[in-house]
């Protein structure tokens, strides 16, 4: 079974989902297909089908958010000891050498992955790039656009 890495608040917001697919969405859905069946026939219950495939998309969810859990190997980088090393859920400030434009990132799981709020995959070329390196290294990432260098100004494991 392979572990899924994911930092505390990306574990944390799967189970808040978790617990609204469970607790709020899922009675909903149920209302919804009561509320449905009471109308008759079911065969052509637009309203009925429609709540079906809600509630099939709902329990799908849930059971893929169940299995990631389990397999969550939750890192919470501010329990590990300071360093200037990239590591998986650490924030990390480069500079592009070429440009000069600089741009902080955290290295988070798949899922948490957000490039609009400056979130990247663990996966992704850039972070692939960045892991193991420390400050003041300069890497070579390969991007759709070529190879790209950029410098590590600072790591942080906030």
């Amino acid at each position: 079974m392979n572990l899924i890495p994911m930092t505390l608040r990306g574990a944390e917001k799967l189970q808040e989902e978790l617990e609204y697919l469970k607790n709020i969405r899922r009675p909903e859905i149920i209302r919804s297909l009561t509320e449905a069946r009471e109308h008759g026939d079911l065969k052509e219950n637009a309203e009925y089908h429609a709540a079906r495939e809600q509630q099939g998309f709902c329990e799908s969810r849930i059971q893929k958010i169940e299995a990631k859990l389990s397999n969550a190997q939750v890192i919470d980088v501010t329990k590990l000891p300071p360093s200037n090393r990239v590591i998986f859920g650490s924030m990390v400030s480069i500079e592009n050498l070429d440009s000069k434009e600089k741009q902080t990132y955290r290295i988070v799981g798949d899922d948490e992955a957000d490039f609009k709020q400056n979130l990247i995959s663990i996966n992704s070329p850039i972070a692939r790039g960045l892991v193991s390196k420390e400050e003041g290294d300069i890497v070579v990432i390969k991007t759709p656009g070529g190879e790209v260098e950029y410098e590590i100004l600072k790591v942080e494991y906030l």
